[in-house]
């Protein structure tokens, strides 16, 4: 059976168990990450050399870093659906995983931290709407691709829409006016309505 380390509260292993459960696969799930500890022990750290969740074990294959899994297991078990077959229309859904990871989360991250894990007292309040105001700036990219298209990658429910559904979550939770984004609510509501996302993704945020 396919193993998971990761605690369901990270933002990461969300993405990861997600995916799982629109695919309907069987996995096990070994708590990791922050209280939790296992990621500095010399096992974990053979399997994940960062030390940072999740990591996966499908059969003796081992990966890590969570886009990479939900696109291996989008590949492996929905070829064609969840990992689109076009190569335009995956390469889209790519595109999306990237910037999600790569420009989306690290400008929101201030106002995560300072919101989230961050005591009340010890909070920098400029930086947290420095971060927020970021975050709203460059949302206005993915409010202009999803007038276009339903989906980040076209008319249907792709890999691309997993780690944005994640990060979209904690987003509006945290700071960032929906209203302003007419064409990324519609996005959004319609996420909800998925169960795994409502199971998955939509818990407290710590």
């Amino acid at each position: 059976m396919l193993r998971v380390w990761g605690r369901i509260s990270s933002t990461n292993v969300q993405k990861v168990l997600w995916c799982l459960a629109e695919l309907g696969v069987d996995y096990e799930r070994i708590e990791a990450g922050a209280a939790f500890g296992v990621v500095d022990t010399p096992e974990y750290r053979a399997m994940n050399p960062n030390g940072l969740v999740p990591t996966i074990d499908d059969d003796g294959f081992i990966l890590w870093e969570s886009n990479a899994i939900v696109r291996y297991l989008a590949r492996r078990h929905a070829d064609g659906t969840l990992y689109p077959s076009d190569p335009q229309e995956c390469a889209l859904a790519d595109q999306w995983m990237d910037w999600q990871g790569g420009t989306l989360w690290p400008g929101f991250r201030d106002a995560f931290w300072g919101l989230v894990r961050t005591p009340p007292e010890e909070r920098d309040a400029a930086a947290i709407a420095k971060s927020q105001q970021a975050t709203a700036k460059r949302l206005e990219g993915l409010e202009t691709q999803l007038g276009k298209t339903p989906y980040v990658a076209g008319a249907r429910f792709t890999m691309g829409d997993i780690p944005l559904g994640v990060s979209l979550y904690r987003c509006f939770a945290l700071g960032i006016e929906r209203s302003g984004f007419p064409n990324i609510g519609r996005w959004y509501d319609s996420l909800t309505e998925r169960p795994a996302y409502r199971e998955q993704v939509m818990l407290p945020i710590t």
